[in-house]
């Protein structure tokens, strides 16, 4: 390239395109900066990678896996934020120029990103004060119900039973009802509402509910938490009692499938002892050629009450 092209060149990169707070902007200085900013934002994510890699080796702790993710965000943010000024103090941009111009975009974007910067605190708080963590399982006030996979700075991601992924904006789990059913201790106690017909012995209930009880997998059996069977009401139809036990964490994380096993095996062990499970009854009574209809709620085999004379 001879001499007049590279002063040519140099004419054009040195060309003002605009000014800002009184500092001309040239070409040259806008491709440096830009180069500089788009540097600055790679090393970043360089950063946080190498951030998340370190917490692998706090995978069985999830409180510091939780604080290494939140370090290796605000690293990230740092880096964006200094370098961004850096690259614009290298164009020869006074910021003091422009702190008018920031003050009202920050203004602007204070009333249009209120939701977004309010996520953002959310999630720092909640990483911060210990509330909730990776493999957590939680039911909303919302009616989400699953397990945590992921807490973001704008939004923490929930995986129900389903497998579907719900992306919760973090500021619901600090201004909504949140039940973490795994924050202290992953066992929880179960309760199992039933009916038997009356007449039927307790004690042959219980036997039925306990060996129910035993035959599904992850039922805890301890001195301090065993299985029960309460008996809880008299029922129009049926002598109501609840089975009583205390589940590990996969039954736990999972209520619904956890319901079905102790009621399927508790339909076993109540037909293998010949108990009955009581239905509502219709009781037709004819009297003096008259067809009288009358409801009753009782047990099955239960007999009628005469109706009354005509």
């Amino acid at each position: 390239m001879d001499s007049e092209s590279l002063n040519g060149l140099s004419t054009l990169l040195q060309r003002p395109l605009f000014n800002v707070g009184g500092t001309a902007v040239h070409l040259g200085g806008l491709i440096s900066a830009l180069v500089f900013v788009v540097a600055i934002w790679w090393f970043a994510g360089l950063l946080e990678r190498s951030v998340h890699r370190l917490t692998r080796r706090y995978a069985d702790e999830p409180w510091k896996h939780a604080r290494m993710h939140l370090l290796s965000r605000l690293l990230r943010y740092a880096v964006w934020v200094v370098g961004t000024l850096i690259g614009l103090n290298y164009l020869g941009i006074d910021l003091t120029n422009i702190a008018l111009l920031g003050s009202a975009l920050a203004v602007g974007l204070g009333f249009g990103l209120q939701n977004v910067f309010g996520n953002f605190v959310s999630g720092i708080v909640i990483l911060l004060e210990r509330s909730l963590k990776i493999g957590d399982f939680v039911d909303l006030q919302s009616g989400v119900r699953g397990h945590v996979r992921e807490i973001a700075m704008r939004y923490t991601r929930v995986t129900t039973n389903d497998a579907l992924d719900v992306l919760v904006p973090n500021s619901e789990f600090i201004n909504g009802r949140v039940i973490n059913w795994t924050l202290d201790d992953a066992h929880r106690r179960i309760h199992v509402p039933f009916g038997v017909a009356y007449g039927t012995p307790k004690e042959l209930v219980r036997e039925a509910g306990i060996a129910a009880a035993r035959s599904v997998p992850g039922v805890i059996h301890s001195d301090d938490r065993r299985t029960t069977v309460w008996l809880v009401e008299y029922g129009d139809s049926a002598v109501n009692y609840k089975l009583i036990v205390w589940a590990d964490r996969e039954l736990t994380t999972h209520p619904s499938s956890a319901h079905a096993k102790l009621m399927w095996a508790l339909d076993d062990e109540l037909q293998r002892r010949g108990i009955a499970i009581p239905f509502p009854q219709r009781d037709l009574h004819i009297r003096s050629g008259t067809l009288d209809v009358r409801m009753q709620q009782s047990c099955a085999g239960t007999p009628g009450l005469d109706a009354p004379p005509a």
